[in-house]
């Protein structure tokens, strides 16, 4: 039996209380170390670092998937999807823009899943995912 070992993300942000407030609070990400020039943050068990680098900032191209432009650049987490659920409630009540609002794409199709897209204050796109069943998630 594998043991899924957490994984290590570092990408750029514009201005690093900005991005306290969004991974912080509003994904509520609790915060480690950090220094005048990064940020590290526990994403749902993973390392996330945030790195002051304003000119590496910028939104990318899309590719379609099930119908949406799905940023190709892009990073989140599979949740469960009570977890989804309340991350999609929460951040609809704090108005997020949506790239790709809260939906369940691949319906009744092998792969089916809840889905949101959308872009932190820095230009950087994120998914979180979630199944009804998780067998689905590398289901060919």
């Amino acid at each position: 039996m594998s043991v899924t070992r957490p994984f290590h993300l570092a990408f750029p942000v514009r201005d690093l209380a900005e991005a306290r407030r969004f991974y912080g609070n509003l994904l509520e990400c609790p915060e480690g170390r950090s220094s005048n020039e990064w940020v590290d943050f526990d994403l749902h068990g993973h390392q996330i670092v945030a790195h002051l680098a304003p000119h590496e900032c910028r939104r990318v191209s899309t590719n379609a998937v099930d119908g949406d432009a799905v940023p190709v650049l892009h990073f989140g987490v599979v949740l469960t999807m009570a977890q989804w659920e309340r991350l999609a409630e929460r951040l609809s009540l704090a108005r997020t823009e949506f790239v790709i609002k809260p939906h369940v794409r691949f319906m009744g199709e092998v792969g089916e899943q809840a889905t949101m897209f959308f872009h932190d204050p820095s230009g950087n796109a994120l998914e979180f995912k979630a199944f009804a069943d998780d067998s689905q998630l590398f289901a060919k």
